[in-house]
């Protein structure tokens, strides 16, 4: 027992000596929200970190039964199994903030995001039924239109969600994962961890610096449909900040000679083919990146670079696939790479 203490007093007046400050990078991972998720946290050698695995994932199965489209029993799905105008339903803490954020983005993006574009996903083949094999008819687009706006939905005191429109239904899969994010981001804080990253399937969360003191670097895919996961197009220095990135080359089907992208505009009812092919942004928390990033492919890399240049702490990169294949990149005011 004496030589274990001395051991251990030994290593730590080591450390004290050469400078060394004695901390350890613990990498956390597993599955959520129908993709992957990877953690990893620096902390000191002598703090135990064993209880975060099951904290990390109970958060996010948290999240996950309230915001998935393919759990029948999760919140959004009850919401969207309400028939009539008028109808609500009390939430938890979780989907009411993300509620707010969605109204926010659909204010500012004008319409660019809206969370009640479920109908159109549904009808294009690219929601929990799958692909139909099919382009949809004008008229069935048209239909669904009808059914679609944020406005249709109604947010009150109590966390309640009203339907003031029948048929509103809601598909907040272009900012969950951004939620999910956050939600863990706030959970190592409130352990007293302050340096870290989070990422769930592929938007991140930076905070502090990594083990040897220097910020943490993310990199953003390739965006080509035959790029591997870990081809990297640009590199991001992140401290404090969070980073999604949405693109049309990984969720998709070709038909009769056309691409038809997984992400819709829900003005038109159609998918995106306006040129860009990637959209990154950089934001205070992951929720509001990762429905910009989505919103901005809608926008176009015009009127995308104008928003965020308008916005307090938020900067963007749109790559645009020009008409001879290659890529252009329109990086807004304070979008720094790390190359």
């Amino acid at each position: 027992m004496k030589k274990s203490i001395l051991s251990i007093l030994a290593v730590f007046l080591f450390g004290i000596t050469t400078g060394c400050n004695l901390q350890k990078e613990v990498l956390y991972s597993g599955k959520t929200m129908g993709t992957t998720y990877h953690v990893k946290v620096v902390a000191s050698v002598f703090r135990s970190t064993g209880s975060l695995q099951s904290q990390i994932d109970n958060r996010l199965e948290e999240v996950n039964r309230s915001m998935s489209t393919f759990l029948p029993d999760s919140e959004i799905s009850r919401f969207n199994a309400l028939d009539d105008a008028g109808e609500s339903l009390a939430v938890s803490d979780d989907f009411f903030n993300v509620m707010r954020t969605a109204e926010n983005l659909y204010n500012i993006t004008g319409g660019a995001l809206d969370g009640t574009v479920m109908p159109l996903v549904d009808l294009w083949g690219f929601g929990p039924g799958g692909f139909t094999g099919r382009v949809p008819d004008r008229k069935d687009i048209e239909r669904c239109l009808e059914t679609v706006g944020f406005s249709g939905i109604e947010l009150k005191q109590g966390q309640l969600l009203v339907k003031s429109r029948s048929g509103i239904r809601l598909d907040l899969a272009a900012i969950a994962k951004g939620y999910g994010v956050d939600a863990l981001a706030t959970l190592l804080l409130a352990r007293g961890y302050n340096n870290f990253l989070v990422e769930v399937g592929g938007e991140v969360f930076a905070e502090g610096v990594r083990k040897d003191g220097k910020k943490w670097r993310v990199g953003i895919n390739r965006p080509r449909e035959d790029a591997a996961f870990d081809d990297v197009y640009h590199v991001v220095a992140l401290e404090g900040k969070a980073m999604a990135t949405s693109g049309d080359y990984r969720n998709f089907f070709d038909l009769d000679g056309r691409h038809y992208s997984h992400i819709i505009d829900p003005r038109s009812g159609y998918p995106v083919a306006n040129g860009v092919v990637s959209a990154s942004v950089v934001a205070d928390n992951c929720t509001l990146a990762d429905g910009l990033a989505t919103a901005m492919m809608v926008m176009g890399a015009e009127k995308a670079l104008a928003l965020a240049n308008r916005m307090a702490g938020v900067s963007c990169l749109v790559v645009v696939r020009e008409a001879d294949g290659s890529l252009t990149d329109y990086a807004s005011d304070g979008f720094e790479f790390d190359e």
